[in-house]
């Protein structure tokens, strides 16, 4: 005799079936679609690259990759944000928390360097839709500007926990002094008024006349 559990799921279909490969092709159709995306940033630029060119690049039907995304910028932001946390991870792998706090965040704003002028045009984009808040796209690179943000701030927190900068620094704010110095030299790199190595240049000097004032005085032994 049947039981109620059994007789809903007679009545509810496939609601209980086991899953049938559309979550793994959901996920293969994805990586195709950022795949394509890459290709066609790198090849056309962001904006020439249109979301009909990255589903036929995909080898999709111009209406099915709205199952998967919404937008170019959505995928934009992906890679961006993939940029970043590699960053992250290859800072963590070297990094030596008895070094002082300086020498942390010059060598985290490195790794970041190389990582985002490997990926010049991505990073063009991204820096110069900060200078355009109405531009789609700009919202979403702020909110991952929030994020290195935070990143620094454990880097700089630890230094004020560890007495390596000066008594009453707010790690926050000296975070974010440290993000906008990073900015500032960067866009006229975007902009391509210096090259990659000027730029890295003018971020290690802003950081280094930070830390001057920051930067507890040398202990005495």
């Amino acid at each position: 005799m049947p039981t109620l559990q059994t007789d809903h799921r007679r009545r509810s279909g496939d609601q209980l079936r086991a899953d049938d490969g559309r979550l793994e092709r959901g996920r293969k159709s994805r990586a195709k679609i950022r795949k394509a995306a890459q290709d066609l940033f790198r090849e056309r630029g962001f904006d020439k690259a249109t979301l009909r060119a990255i589903a036929q690049r995909a080898g999709m039907g111009a209406s099915s990759i709205y199952r998967h995304v919404q937008c170019k910028e959505e995928l934009l932001i992906e890679e961006l944000a993939d940029l970043q946390e590699d960053a992250w991870l290859q800072f963590r792998e070297g990094d030596d928390r008895k070094l002082g706090t300086r020498k942390r965040v010059r060598r985290f704003l490195d790794v970041q360097h190389e990582l985002l002028m490997a990926d010049a045009d991505l990073t063009r984009i991204a820096l110069r839709a900060t200078t355009r808040p109405e531009a789609p796209v700009a919202k979403r690179v702020l909110a991952l500007h929030d994020r290195t943000i935070g990143l620094l701030f454990e880097i700089l927190q630890m230094g004020v926990m560890s007495k390596d900068l000066v008594r009453g620094v707010d790690a926050l704010e000296a975070a974010r002094t440290v993000f906008h110095i990073t900015l500032g030299a960067r866009i006229p790199w975007a902009n391509e008024m210096v090259n990659a190595d000027a730029c890295r240049q003018s971020i290690q000097k802003g950081v280094d006349q930070l830390f001057d004032g920051i930067g507890a005085p040398a202990r005495k032994d």
